[in-house]
């Protein structure tokens, strides 16, 4: 199939990914208008991160002016995964692959994007992965920016009724997998303690939000890895 060919295909295969990404984006926005950031500015941050967790979290972090060290270390634990994503993908491709098509690849590994390539069939071309990707970004940006926009002429009490709205996403995002795996549902439940104890006590309360989801998140993770290491899935050889 032609660099053409692959390159359509990928816009049309992105299109649930558009759809889904303007939606969740939107509530950035609006967040990000919620502490003064521009509609452009917004719009940037989505275009050079497209990363729905990390910048969340970085939200935070910026509105209690953090230090960027605290933002990158941040960045680095929530987006780890990514790491993985990208090792998983770079087999897909061939290998006379240029390193200039690895990194726009590398650019745009998402969940979302990650599960359409990995099931790709064949060989992953760039291409197919560019077209992914421009769909994808292009609604991710375009979210953003009206959602900023939005919250940037909207009544506040408004704006903070539809950010409601990031919590029952990220609710819809746990309760699925916690309800069906114990190990989960006990780390979350664990992270869900220690962000109240993080909340409340003296001393701890005084630590920046984005400390505190760093220190949570590495602390919860560690303790269900020592403790429910995930056992070899039944049905697959060890290789």
């Amino acid at each position: 199939m032609k660099n053409t060919s692959l390159f359509k295909k990928g816009l049309i295969d992105g299109i649930p990914i558009f759809l889904g990404y303007l939606a969740v984006s939107f509530a950035f926005g609006i967040q990000a208008a919620d502490i003064d950031l521009s509609p452009f500015q917004a719009g940037l941050l989505s275009l050079l991160n497209v990363t729905s967790a990390g910048q969340f979290a970085g939200l935070t972090v910026i509105a209690t002016a953090g230090s960027y060290i605290e933002l990158a270390v941040l960045q680095l634990i929530i987006n780890l995964r990514y790491f993985l994503m990208s090792a998983a993908l770079s087999q897909k491709l061939p290998a006379d692959t240029p390193t200039i098509h690895r990194m726009g690849i590398a650019y745009g590994v998402t969940d979302e994007i990650f599960g359409l390539s990995v099931l790709a069939d064949g060989p992953l071309r760039p291409a197919y992965s560019y077209g992914l990707i421009v769909v994808s970004v292009t609604g991710w940006v375009l979210g953003t920016v009206l959602g900023a926009a939005a919250g940037a002429i909207l009544p506040h009490l408004l704006i903070s009724a539809l950010g409601v709205a990031l919590y029952g996403m990220f609710i819809a995002i746990i309760i699925p997998p916690a309800r069906d795996e114990g190990p989960v549902r006990i780390t979350v439940f664990m992270a869900m303690v220690m962000s109240s104890i993080f909340t409340v006590l003296p001393v701890l309360r005084n630590l920046s939000g984005g400390m505190r989801i760093i220190i949570v998140t590495i602390t919860a993770a560690s303790i269900s890895a020592l403790l429910m290491p995930r056992d070899i899935e039944e049905g697959g050889d060890e290789q």
